[in-house]
């Protein structure tokens, strides 16, 4: 970052401070936002975690259950069963606002079964393979939410380092030697000054 020649005038040294104060004021809020949001990163990631390892389980239960369905139905009953479960309604999509940062909250629609499905004579083995995968899909949209959150707040994270980091070794410290040049500068101009002055007086003095 190039440094900024200011010209040596009481108005610039006023400024120059104001923008210091104000530097060191965006630095405390930032740093303030980081803690929060790393706060917050962490606990998605910890709800990660058991997140995954639940859906790899319930997935494993699933396709269990869905063997178990093939050998007490048959294909057959099961392509029926299949045939009376409508897609689900589409995903529904929002946000949630964290310093900033726009966390995707996702909300799942409900499947629409036809009401002839109610109807037939099915298993307990097919009732139960619904369930499984009814379940599974809730944990993957439950996983997805918090993996697409961790993901954005990792991108904030990294951008608001970036900025306390510049603001604390570059920004204020330059600013701080702005002030101090043009403070300098101030106080040899006053200096020279005075000296002129007070030549000026002697040379009246002699004159008189």
């Amino acid at each position: 970052m190039a440094e900024q020649r200011l010209n040596p005038t009481r108005i610039n040294l006023i400024t120059t401070r104001n923008r210091v104060r104000m530097a060191k004021r965006g630095y405390d809020i930032l740093k303030k936002k980081r803690e929060v949001l790393v706060l917050e990163f962490l606990k998605l990631l910890k709800s990660a975690g058991k997140d995954r390892d639940a859906l790899y389980e319930i997935l494993q239960k699933a396709y269990k259950t869905l063997g178990t369905a093939y050998t007490y139905t048959g294909n057959y009953e099961l392509e029926e069963a299949a045939n009376y479960i409508r897609e689900a309604e589409p995903i529904g999509l929002s946000v949630r606002n964290i310093m900033g940062v726009k966390v995707p909250e996702i909300k799942k629609g409900e499947a629409k079964t036809d009401d002839l499905l109610g109807m037939l004579s099915l298993s307990v083995a097919v009732d139960d393979l619904n369930a499984s995968f009814k379940e599974a899909l809730d944990t993957i949209i439950d996983v997805a939410q918090r993996e697409q959150g961790l993901k954005r707040i990792v991108l904030e994270v990294e951008k608001t380092k970036r900025r306390v980091n510049a603001l604390d070794y570059i920004v204020i410290p330059n600013l701080n030697v702005q002030a101090k040049q043009i403070s300098m500068r101030l106080e040899e101009i006053d200096r020279d000054t005075f000296s002129a002055l007070k030549h000026v007086k002697k040379r009246l003095q002699k004159g008189s």
